[in-house]
Protein backbone atom coordinates (compact mmCIF):
# COMPACT_ATOMS: atom_id res chain seq x y z
CA UNK A 1 0.00 0.00 0.00
CA UNK A 2 1.36 3.37 -0.97
CA UNK A 3 1.87 5.95 1.78
CA UNK A 4 0.05 9.23 1.18
CA UNK A 5 2.18 12.13 0.02
CA UNK A 6 3.12 13.75 3.34
CA UNK A 7 2.84 17.37 2.30
CA UNK A 8 -0.25 17.15 0.14
CA UNK A 9 -3.67 18.41 1.04
CA UNK A 10 -5.47 15.31 2.21
CA UNK A 11 -9.22 15.47 2.03
CA UNK A 12 -12.02 14.59 4.39
CA UNK A 13 -12.16 11.60 6.70
CA UNK A 14 -8.80 10.18 5.56
CA UNK A 15 -6.85 13.28 6.57
CA UNK A 16 -6.15 12.70 10.27
CA UNK A 17 -4.64 15.53 12.25
CA UNK A 18 -2.26 17.84 10.40
CA UNK A 19 0.45 19.93 12.03
CA UNK A 20 1.34 23.19 10.32
CA UNK A 21 5.03 24.02 10.29
CA UNK A 22 7.13 26.82 8.91
CA UNK A 23 9.96 25.13 7.04
CA UNK A 24 13.42 26.65 6.80
CA UNK A 25 16.85 25.67 5.60
CA UNK A 26 20.22 25.92 7.24
CA UNK A 27 22.78 24.73 4.76
CA UNK A 28 21.34 21.66 3.07
CA UNK A 29 19.24 20.62 6.06
CA UNK A 30 15.49 21.20 6.29
CA UNK A 31 14.05 22.18 9.67
CA UNK A 32 10.59 23.05 10.88
CA UNK A 33 8.94 24.98 13.69
CA UNK A 34 5.31 24.96 14.79
CA UNK A 35 3.56 27.81 12.97
CA UNK A 36 1.89 28.91 16.21
CA UNK A 37 5.28 30.03 17.59
CA UNK A 38 6.04 32.24 14.58
CA UNK A 39 5.18 35.91 14.94
CA UNK A 40 6.64 37.00 11.63
CA UNK A 41 9.37 36.39 9.09
CA UNK A 42 11.54 39.25 7.92
CA UNK A 43 14.39 39.69 5.49
CA UNK A 44 17.78 40.84 6.66
CA UNK A 45 17.65 43.79 8.99
CA UNK A 46 20.54 45.78 10.46
CA UNK A 47 21.41 44.62 13.95
CA UNK A 48 23.59 45.92 16.75
CA UNK A 49 26.20 43.59 18.20
CA UNK A 50 26.27 43.17 21.96
CA UNK A 51 29.67 42.95 23.69
CA UNK A 52 30.35 39.82 25.77
CA UNK A 53 27.29 37.98 24.45
CA UNK A 54 27.42 34.25 23.64
CA UNK A 55 28.96 33.57 20.21
CA UNK A 56 25.66 32.42 18.69
CA UNK A 57 23.91 35.73 19.49
CA UNK A 58 24.35 37.92 16.46
CA UNK A 59 23.06 41.04 18.21
CA UNK A 60 19.76 42.85 18.64
CA UNK A 61 17.33 44.47 16.22
CA UNK A 62 14.80 47.23 16.71
CA UNK A 63 11.53 45.89 15.32
CA UNK A 64 8.85 48.57 15.53
CA UNK A 65 10.22 49.87 18.83
CA UNK A 66 10.87 46.44 20.38
CA UNK A 67 14.45 45.37 21.04
CA UNK A 68 14.73 41.72 19.97
CA UNK A 69 17.80 39.49 20.36
CA UNK A 70 18.87 37.73 17.17
CA UNK A 71 20.39 34.25 17.32
CA UNK A 72 22.37 32.67 14.51
CA UNK A 73 20.71 29.27 14.42
CA UNK A 74 23.54 27.79 12.34
CA UNK A 75 26.03 28.55 15.12
CA UNK A 76 23.64 27.50 17.89
CA UNK A 77 22.99 24.12 16.30
CA UNK A 78 26.58 23.69 15.07
CA UNK A 79 25.42 23.16 11.49
CA UNK A 80 28.17 23.86 8.99
CA UNK A 81 27.27 25.36 5.67
CA UNK A 82 28.93 27.41 3.00
CA UNK A 83 27.08 30.71 2.96
CA UNK A 84 28.45 33.65 1.05
CA UNK A 85 28.57 36.99 2.80
CA UNK A 86 26.54 38.59 -0.01
CA UNK A 87 23.52 36.32 0.45
CA UNK A 88 20.67 37.87 2.35
CA UNK A 89 19.42 36.00 5.38
CA UNK A 90 15.98 35.47 6.79
CA UNK A 91 15.03 36.15 10.40
CA UNK A 92 12.18 34.17 11.90
CA UNK A 93 10.66 36.05 14.84
CA UNK A 94 9.42 33.54 17.43
CA UNK A 95 7.77 33.65 20.82
CA UNK A 96 10.06 31.46 22.96
CA UNK A 97 9.07 30.96 26.61
CA UNK A 98 7.05 34.20 26.47
CA UNK A 99 10.07 36.10 25.12
CA UNK A 100 10.40 37.29 21.55
CA UNK A 101 13.62 36.33 19.77
CA UNK A 102 14.80 36.32 16.17
CA UNK A 103 16.54 33.33 14.60
CA UNK A 104 18.73 33.71 11.51
CA UNK A 105 18.19 31.00 8.89
CA UNK A 106 19.45 30.63 5.32
CA UNK A 107 16.03 30.49 3.67
CA UNK A 108 12.38 29.93 4.48
CA UNK A 109 10.21 27.44 2.62
CA UNK A 110 6.45 27.45 2.46
CA UNK A 111 4.08 26.47 5.25
CA UNK A 112 4.16 22.70 5.46
CA UNK A 113 1.22 20.54 6.49
CA UNK A 114 2.48 17.31 7.98
CA UNK A 115 0.31 14.48 9.31
CA UNK A 116 0.94 14.17 13.06
CA UNK A 117 1.20 10.38 12.73
CA UNK A 118 3.98 10.91 10.14
CA UNK A 119 6.25 12.57 12.72
CA UNK A 120 8.61 10.01 14.22
CA UNK A 121 10.69 10.52 17.36
CA UNK A 122 14.37 11.17 16.70
CA UNK A 123 16.69 8.20 17.14
CA UNK A 124 17.99 7.94 20.73
CA UNK A 125 21.59 7.93 19.58
CA UNK A 126 21.07 11.33 17.91
CA UNK A 127 19.56 13.12 20.90
CA UNK A 128 21.55 11.41 23.65
CA UNK A 129 24.50 13.76 23.22
CA UNK A 130 22.44 16.94 22.97
CA UNK A 131 22.42 19.13 26.04
CA UNK A 132 18.88 20.41 25.65
CA UNK A 133 16.94 17.73 23.70
CA UNK A 134 15.61 20.27 21.17
CA UNK A 135 14.87 17.82 18.34
CA UNK A 136 11.28 16.69 18.85
CA UNK A 137 10.80 14.64 15.72
CA UNK A 138 11.67 13.80 12.16
CA UNK A 139 9.32 13.41 9.21
CA UNK A 140 9.48 12.99 5.48
CA UNK A 141 8.57 15.96 3.31
CA UNK A 142 8.78 15.37 -0.42
CA UNK A 143 12.01 13.37 -0.75
CA UNK A 144 13.75 15.02 2.19
CA UNK A 145 13.77 14.59 5.94
CA UNK A 146 12.55 17.50 8.03
CA UNK A 147 13.90 17.95 11.55
CA UNK A 148 11.27 19.36 13.88
CA UNK A 149 12.78 21.70 16.47
CA UNK A 150 11.39 22.70 19.86
CA UNK A 151 12.56 26.28 20.29
CA UNK A 152 11.48 26.23 23.94
CA UNK A 153 14.41 23.83 24.49
CA UNK A 154 16.98 25.18 22.05
CA UNK A 155 18.45 27.49 24.64
CA UNK A 156 19.76 26.38 28.00
CA UNK A 157 18.46 28.01 31.20
CA UNK A 158 21.46 30.30 31.66
CA UNK A 159 21.25 31.36 28.00
CA UNK A 160 17.57 32.26 28.44
CA UNK A 161 18.51 34.43 31.42
CA UNK A 162 21.06 36.27 29.25
CA UNK A 163 18.41 36.78 26.56
CA UNK A 164 16.00 38.20 29.11
CA UNK A 165 18.71 40.66 30.07
CA UNK A 166 19.03 41.70 26.42
CA UNK A 167 15.26 42.08 26.07
CA UNK A 168 15.03 44.22 29.18
CA UNK A 169 18.20 46.20 28.43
Amino acid sequence: MEEPYPNAEVGGEKSGELMQLVGFNIGRELFGVDILMVQEIIREMPFTTIPNSPDFIEGVINLRGNIIPVIDLRRRLNVSSEKSAQEKVWIIILNVNNRVAGFIVDSVTKVLKVPVQGIKPPPDIVVSGLQSQYITGVCRVDERLLILLDFNRILLVDEIKKLRGLNEG
